[in-house]
């Protein structure tokens, strides 16, 4: 009876620690490998763009504040971030978003951001699939900015500055010319010829790509000014603004960096993509709510209540608005959703 017994122990002993992990980790071998490529390939801004609104005006995803810690790195004599973004939408999907922000990475010509996403069943915890996240990033980004121009810049704006040349630019380009009738883009950059070469990729889009040598040039003349850069000091300055125009700041995602003034601050109706990061994170926003340029009520809306219609948009012509973005994981996980339904699909 003993030896009976010692037998079933032991074949459910091995059942439990030499079958089970196998049969756990065989399905990490379907695991969906999405890359730049199939990114970079089967991107529709208008389809990502209703996805995403999708996402905000359903207000299902659940979104704990994205972790976020910066490291030092005195090699370069300058701190890179840590950014965790999980984010669950119940018992449909689940991801999480690990990212890195490096700065100084263009002296080892290296993006700046380079991540993870991590896409789960999130009825039962697998993953589904795992998806280069800078080329996620930056399609998200832009589509988000271009979802709020969308309720943001005047409906005929056919004019577009886009100040910086790094990743974000040609796909914030692409995105906002979805949305509205651009016909013509200039485009700044602390290095000319960066500048030059994105109008040599965007050659054969419907609109005109200018480069130019100062921000000052044009500024005033767009109806459309998206800026994604590292700043410190700010780029837009509201002494150059006209009525009408719509001011997209995307990049400055720490407390000590800033695209736009404080006058341009106080000129414009002021939106954020969402109030829980986008009060707290850049100092575009953190720096005028501190110095009171600006009130917490005097911000009008963010993508939530903007896409769930709880809150109106533009209001007249001559308006000046401003967007603010700092990022939000359930862009992430609209996206990951996005390209893993693509993905399938073929």
């Amino acid at each position: 009876m003993l030896t009976k017994y010692s037998q079933m122990l032991r074949e459910y002993t091995l059942k439990c620690y030499y079958f089970k992990p196998f049969t756990y980790f065989y399905p990490m071998d379907n695991i969906k490998q999405i890359s730049t490529e199939f990114i970079e390939e089967n991107t529709n801004f208008l389809e990502l763009i209703s996805e995403i609104k999708q996402y905000f005006s359903s207000n299902e995803v659940i979104v704990p504040m994205r972790h976020h810690h910066d490291f030092p790195n005195p090699e370069v004599q300058a701190d890179s971030t840590l950014l965790l973004m999980p984010a669950w939408n119940p018992s449909k999907n689940a991801g999480v978003k690990i990212v890195t922000v490096s700065p100084e990475n263009g002296q080892f010509d290296l993006p700046s951001i380079q991540g993870t996403y991590i896409y789960f069943d999130a009825i039962k915890g697998s993953i589904k699939a795992i998806l280069e996240a800078k080329s996620l990033t930056v399609k998200r980004t832009a589509a988000a900015s271009a979802l709020a121009s969308s309720y943001l810049s005047r409906k005929d704006a056919s004019s577009l500055l886009m100040i910086g040349t790094g990743a974000l630019s040609i796909n914030l380009i692409k995105a906002h010319a979805a949305v509205r009738p651009i016909k013509e883009v200039f485009i700044w950059g602390r290095n000319f010829e960066k500048a030059t070469t994105i109008c040599a990729v965007l050659k054969n889009e419907n609109f005109t790509v200018t480069p130019i040598k100062t921000i000052e040039e044009k500024i005033a003349e767009v109806a459309i000014i998206s800026c994604a850069t590292l700043s410190k000091t700010p780029l837009v300055l509201g002494k150059y603004l006209k009525t009408g125009q719509h001011i997209d700041l995307v990049g400055a995602y720490k407390k000590d960096m800033r695209e736009a003034d404080d006058e341009t601050i106080s000129k414009a109706s002021v939106y954020v993509d969402t109030f829980q990061g986008g009060l707290k994170e850049s100092g575009d926003i953190v720096t005028p709510l501190q110095n009171g340029t600006l009130k917490e009520e005097d911000i009008k809306a963010d993508l939530f209540q903007l896409c769930s219609n709880q809150k109106a948009g533009r209001g007249t012509k001559e308006e000046i608005t401003v967007f603010k973005s700092v990022g939000h994981a359930l862009e992430d996980l609209a996206a990951a959703n996005y390209y893993y339904n693509k993905y399938s699909n073929e």
